[in-house]
């Protein structure tokens, strides 16, 4: 039974495959705004001028492993699919540790949304499934998927839901779809972004060092808006506490700094909704 679902996860692979490169190659090849690709991930890790080669990099990639799991039964295919979703799991985790504002760019610009638990989650299954299929007979993917069993369906179409119920970009691509803007030119009431943050776990986890629940100085950029209150640091001194939310999605990311008087970030302990306030003005 184990082999058997496991086999069916190679069509549910190179669907992921085949969606990442497609969408990679759109968004470098349609860049409609200089700079855009400086909000995706693994872009931004590089220099920009390397942005849009190491987006079309990593979709060659994807298309390699794809054409080896669907022609071929080789192990070598295999794992190397469980260790490029490894790898992407690490790398979305140092994104979402260094750089919270931007995406994991797995789709293209649709992955503008910044790296989340559902992102992180996403690609530690992708792992899993890859693994998986390397103790599974060595029958090429297009034999798989043309032959697929009816006890294998099911299993093909749960690990699509779980997949799909771990992606915010379909929720992200359904908005755009709605709305016909991209994130960045919606209009969007600053109460309804100041509702977002008071409901957000890092408002609760922050509200005790505010000296005033009432902002005294709030603006937007791109897909955030900020909000700044007057507070004070663990040790006493004065500081303002800055909030950003992101303006997209259903559970918006909401994001926390502190700095001095002397405009220097504050420490504020290792909370899992807090970053350097270089990543956020």
């Amino acid at each position: 039974m184990w082999a058997t679902i496991s086999a069916a996860q190679i069509p549910v692979l190179g669907a992921l495959l085949v969606a990442g490169a497609l969408a990679k190659v759109r968004t470098v090849m349609n860049e409609s705004e200089p700079g855009g690709l400086s909000r995706l991930g693994p872009a931004v890790l590089v220099a920009e001028r390397w942005r849009g080669p190491a987006l079309l990099g990593c979709a060659a990639g994807e298309v390699f492993l794809l054409v080896g799991l669907m022609s071929t039964g080789l192990s070598l295919f295999r794992w190397g699919a469980a260790a490029f979703f490894a790898v992407s799991t690490y790398v979305l985790w140092e994104l979402r540790r260094r750089r919270p504002d931007v995406g994991c760019g797995c789709f293209g610009e649709v992955s503008a949304i910044p790296v989340g638990l559902r992102s992180l989650g996403r690609t530690a299954v992708l792992t899993a499934m890859a693994l998986g299929t390397v103790w599974t007979p060595p029958v090429p993917g297009w034999v798989t998927l043309t032959t697929l069993t009816w006890s294998q369906v099911p299993a093909v179409a749960g690990g699509l839901l779980v997949l799909a119920a771990l992606s915010p970009e379909i929720e992200e691509a359904a908005s755009r779809l709605r709305h016909r803007a991209p994130c960045e030119q919606r209009p969007l009431d600053p109460a309804t972004a100041l509702a977002r943050l008071r409901a957000s776990a890092a408002w609760r986890s922050h509200v005790k060092l505010l000296s005033s629940t009432d902002p005294v100085d709030s603006w937007r950029e791109l897909c955030w808006r900020f909000f700044v209150y007057p507070g004070r640091s663990h040790a006493g001194d004065p500081a303002d506490v800055v909030f950003a939310v992101y303006l997209s999605g259903r559970h918006p990311a909401v994001r926390v700094a502190m700095v001095g008087v002397d405009g220097r970030p504050i420490e504020i302990g290792p909370l899992p909704e807090s970053i350097p306030v270089s990543a956020i003005h």
